[in-house]
């Protein structure tokens, strides 16, 4: 997947942009309509080269399109407010973090709306040479045959997505299933040769990779084994998850919150608290590239506090604390991944793996082996090699391409967009974390310079003051290197909007966290291209309002709170409960056991499934204890309930078993309602419900107690009236004890 952009010599420029195997990606895409629509339209003519069949770069356009190296089912770890062009808006029903084959999606509507280039597909682009006077001979080859065209400029736009890394420790050959985290679907792919023996998958690599696809692959564990009727594999409960990572890092959830000491913090999508410049000093200054000790300390103080703990809870192994708060902090996104280690069924191992043979690996330091090991996924990230392997040798020297920096491939100017001894060339989220805001500014940029020779005194000033070359290059010596050296969103689209002369809009209209905090939160739509067209405007402020209204629904009602308690309820818990009746013939007591909140797919049993056909998620609720009667008898007790999150709803449901098969839903016992607190009254959310039962009415209510984001404790009671019945229950659900496991 090449992109190639250009113009005709009678329209006095032809500007060719290449990207490899993610072609008309969100780089392609945007720097294409940038050049044709924005900056000088009717300047360029833009032809695009894609080795693909289709358009979207690593996002799939349907969730059965499961070729590339993203699952069409992979969910976002950023949101749509985020992961959006400033001009055109998502649909409403999009969740907050879409789907990758809904980015997809989203990304050909972005073509669609904003065309007029010369798309070939199915054209790799495999040499370019610079010619005497700056421009460019490309070389591409496709069905047709081989191909060779000219164009005044180049513009790449690759991406680090090369090639996925194979190390050199694991055997190609090996006697065991190997397969990159790129490449991973299913458990029946992963397991197919295991015949359902059972042992661990060893997940190599930690940071964001390795952290998802365990989460992922545990996910896909608890279903497997908890799901009603046939198993997709043989004996999944016999599996488990051993993950080595070389440090351990901050897992965030999706959802985080802006008021992390609140009580009844309220939630939102984890990038628009991340992304609030009004917590910061201003004018911003970079926080990214060398993180120092203090920086390290502060930051890693922030996380800590966002997440309300050291991690400790989860594991040892994942506990953050002493040094390691003096270190470049490392961050990961997973709704379930900590949780998943709490219950034992990921094990974190700190160390590194320098050897497979046969089913055993060795982990250093101390040469500890893992045995047992049924397969093994790669999280070790992806080559950027590829991506630049179609440019001339004498100008990767120029660009300072290093293929041994898989971080920092090379040493580009003005934030990773050009070098001044290539007046012709240009790139386009060719960095890690390639956040689509960022890109629409290089493009804006790389247009305004070819655009414009005479650059304005503020643009000269920008270039002039510009030490992104030196920056990178000291850089890749420095062991103190963030996890993404040009990771500081908010500052990189400060800096593009200065050199560009582009003003952001006002923040938007939001309520104030409290504590005279308030929040201003950076969107792609606040940095309208000066002289945009109407069409342009109105998507500009649907995405404003969506925005906006996000982020007041989140902080001033509900919104989200039944999302953070599902997510949150995964794992073990242990309960008691009290139990007291009014009538002689119910017995009070009390019950003293464990519930288990079993996460699986969501089922169809008792509801309509819905158009998309996706169901989310659901638990199987399984509670197993004593119960003592007032009278001095104990039994065994047991109930089973399945418990529900419907996204689309914003809604958490709790729905009874069946008798004859406790594995399925049988009907709706009630749906919660959050209740907004009126006031910080320290006792959390709160919520209630009613269900009508023939002639008994259950009246429940729940009580929710969060440390930030985690939940630390629930209370659920209920009172029951019929003519026959006339009791009340109270019960308190409190974490179990972390499963240790070094």
């Amino acid at each position: 997947m090449w992109l190639v952009w250009m113009v005709p010599p009678s329209c006095c420029a032809e500007v060719p942009a290449l990207i490899r195997d993610s072609g008309a990606g969100p780089s392609g895409l945007v720097a294409a309509k940038t050049l044709l629509h924005d900056v000088a339209p009717g300047y360029f003519n833009v032809t695009i080269y894609d080795a693909q069949s289709r358009v979207g770069g690593l996002w799939p356009l349907s969730k059965f399109d499961t070729a590339g190296l993203v699952h069409p089912l992979m969910v976002a770890n950023q949101s749509k407010h985020t992961m959006q062009f400033s001009d055109l808006a998502w649909d409403d029903a999009t969740p907050q973090m879409p789907k990758a084959w809904q980015v997809g999606q989203y990304l050909d509507r972005y073509l669609k709306r904003y065309g007029g280039a010369d798309v070939r597909l199915g054209h790799r682009v495999v040499q370019t040479e610079l010619q005497d006077g700056g421009a460019w001979k490309v070389q591409t080859e496709s069905d047709q045959g081989p191909e060779t065209s000219l164009f005044d400029y180049l513009l790449v736009t690759t991406g680090f997505f090369g090639t996925p890394i194979w190390p050199d420790y694991i055997p190609k050959d090996a006697e065991i299933p190997i397969m990159h985290s790129s490449k991973y679907r299913d458990l029946k792919a992963l397991l197919s040769r295991t015949n359902g023996q059972g042992g661990r998958i060893l997940v190599v690599g930690g940071q964001m990779s390795g952290v998802e696809i365990a989460g992922t692959i545990a996910t896909h564990l608890s279903s497997a084994a908890n799901c009603p009727g046939a198993k997709p594999i043989q004996n999944p409960e016999k599996y488990s998850i051993h993950h080595v990572a070389h440090r351990p890092s901050w897992v965030f959830p999706l959802f985080t919150t802006a008021k992390a000491d609140a009580s009844a913090p309220p939630f939102l999508p984890c990038d628009l608290p991340s992304y609030n410049q009004a917590v910061r000093p201003q004018p911003l200054e970079n926080n990214q590239g060398h993180i120092s000790v203090d920086s390290a300390k502060h930051l890693n103080s922030v996380f800590q506090f966002v997440l309300g703990t050291d991690q400790a809870e989860f594991s040892p192994n994942l506990r953050l604390h002493g040094d390691s708060l003096e270190q470049q902090p490392f961050l990961a996104m997973s709704s379930h991944y900590a949780d998943f280690v709490r219950s034992g069924l990921i094990i974190p191992s700190i160390g590194k793996v320098t050897s497979l043979s046969g089913d055993t690996a060795t982990v250093s330091p101390g040469n500890r082996e893992i045995g047992d090991i049924a397969a093994v996924v790669l999280a070790t990230g992806f080559d950027p090699a590829p991506s630049v392997a179609f440019l001339p040798a004498d100008v990767l020297g120029t660009i300072s391409y290093d293929p041994s920096q898989p971080s920092l491939p090379t040493g580009l100017a003005f934030h990773g967009t050009q070098h001044p001894s290539l007046p012709t060339l240009g790139f386009i989220g060719f960095y890690r974390s390639p956040y689509w805001g960022v890109m629409e500014m290089q493009a804006r940029f790389m247009a305004k310079l070819w655009t414009t020779p005479d650059h304005s005194a503020v643009l000269k000033e920008a270039l002039r003051r510009d030490d992104s070359i030196s920056r990178t290059l000291t850089l890749r010596s420095d062991p103190r290197m963030s996890q993404f050296p040009m990771g500081d969103y908010q500052w990189l689209m400060q800096e593009f909007a200065k050199a560009l002369e582009i003003t952001i809009s006002d923040p938007l209209e939001i309520p104030p966290l409290g504590n005279d905090k308030s929040m201003d939160i950076i969107t792609p739509a606040r940095y309208a291209y000066p002289g945009v067209k109407d069409a342009q405007l109105v998507e500009i402020k649907k995405n404003l309002t969506s925005t906006q209204e996000t982020a007041i629904v989140g902080l001033t009602k509900a919104k989200f709170v039944a999302h953070a308690v599902f997510r949150s309820l995964l794992g073990e818990w242990r309960l008691e409960r009290d139990l007291s009746s009014r009538l002689p013939s119910h017995p009070s007591g009390r019950f003293v056991g464990t519930a288990k909140f079993l996460l699986r797919e969501g089922t169809t049993d008792g509801r309509e499934v819905p158009e998309d056909g996706d169901l989310g998620m659901e638990y199987l609720y399984i509670e197993d204890g004593d119960f003592t009667a007032s009278n001095g008898m104990t039994f065994r007790a047991t109930r089973r309930y399945v418990w529900r999150y419907d996204e689309t709803r914003d809604v958490l449901s709790v729905w009874f078993a069946k008798t004859d098969d406790n594995m399925r839903a049988d009907y709706l016992f009630h749906e919660l309602e959050f209740i907004v607190p009126t006031e910080n009254d320290g006792k959390g959310w709160k919520a209630k419900a009613s269900h009508l039962c023939i002639e008994d009415l259950y009246d429940v209510h729940y009580d929710f107690l969060f440390k930030a984001v985690n939940l630390k404790e629930f209370r659920l009671g209920y009172t029951v009236k019929g003519p026959k019945k006339d009791y009340t229950i109270a019960g308190v659900y409190r974490r179990a004890e972390t499963l240790v496991t070094l």
